[in-house]
């Protein structure tokens, strides 16, 4: 398996991808749900892209990359890192998102995705440790943080929060 940064000549598995996700699943937002592969390519893509290194953004956004998860020729999950936190990240979202494509969950591509993004945070990120959060209710998610090393550090009435050392 390989994590592979958001780029051009992925795009149509990657729009495939971005575009079957839900709006928003296990708190995982997706503003891009739907959009044709036109609009993909001219506006979004090169949206996602530029987040890593913003221009002109509100004071509130943090650069954030984007990797996907390629078993073979097969893309099966999204991975994204915010490269610091604010005060909000730092008490919701925290520093990874990531999603595994529906028919791909329940083999081990969350477990080996995240360790592979974990190497790549681990250069990028600021703070000492590695934030993330998941639902109470996504106990795959929560063995996924866990068999990587995670530790609950809190929580708030549907959230667990995490937290991997670097």
């Amino acid at each position: 398996m390989t994590l592979r940064k958001i780029n051009v000549q992925d795009a149509f598995a990657q729009w495939e991808y971005t575009t079957a996700l839900p709006a928003d699943e296990n708190g995982l937002t997706n503003p891009y749900h739907g959009v044709t592969y036109d609009e993909y390519v001219r506006k979004v893509l090169p949206e996602l892209i530029s987040h890593e290194h913003p221009v002109n953004m509100p004071d509130w956004f943090v650069p954030e990359s984007y990797y996907y998860l390629w078993d073979g020729d097969n893309l099966v999950g999204e991975f994204r890192i915010r490269h610091h936190l604010t005060d909000a990240l730092r008490n919701g979202a925290g520093h990874i998102g990531y999603s595994i494509r529906k028919d791909m969950r329940g083999n081990g591509y969350g477990t080996t995705g995240l360790k592979l993004t974990l190497e790549i945070a681990r250069g990028i990120v600021a703070e000492d440790e590695i934030y993330l959060r998941v639902n109470k209710d996504n106990i795959a998610s929560q063995k996924v943080m866990l068999k990587n090393g995670a530790r609950i550090t809190g929580k708030d009435k549907s959230h667990y929060f995490m937290r991997i050392p670097k």
